[in-house]
């Protein structure tokens, strides 16, 4: 089938390419790295780098130890906090808080932030899980 092929062909470059600069256009960011050294972008940085796997990790935590929720057999903790740094990417959440909470003062060094925050919590989850799973799978 001619369309599925070209479906499938296109499909990485259109994921993976004219998805993220379509998303960073419309979003908006001045591209500007002197905005990096702002409280404001650091602050939002590290929210998304930090707070978001210790939040994810420490209520996971207290509801299986609460009995509210069971960790999966094939699941361990070492993968839960690896994952979690996947939460940092959300890019479209993170714009609309703050949007909210800086109107169009300190909005563009929030961008800034979120896009710096975002592109290393996705590198440090994916590089983790790459890890975390390969050890678990060499286990095996």
């Amino acid at each position: 089938m001619p369309l599925e092929y070209l479906e499938n062909t296109l499909h990485p470059y259109s994921s993976f390419c004219v998805m993220p600069i379509f998303a960073l256009a419309n979003a908006g960011v001045p591209l500007e790295l002197s905005s990096l050294s702002d409280t404001v972008a650091i602050a939002v940085a590290v929210a998304l780098i930090v707070g978001k796997p210790v939040g994810i990790v420490a209520f996971s935590w207290i509801a299986v130890r609460l009995g509210i929720a069971k960790l999966p057999s094939d699941l361990n903790w070492s993968i839960v906090f690896a994952g979690s740094f996947l939460a940092g990417i959300g890019f479209t959440m993170a714009l609309f808080i703050d949007s909210l909470a800086f109107g169009d003062e300190g909005l563009n060094t929030a961008k800034m932030g979120i896009l710096a925050g975002s592109t290393i919590s996705g590198i440090l989850g994916m590089g983790l899980l790459l890890r975390v799973l390969n050890a678990d799978f060499r286990e095996a």
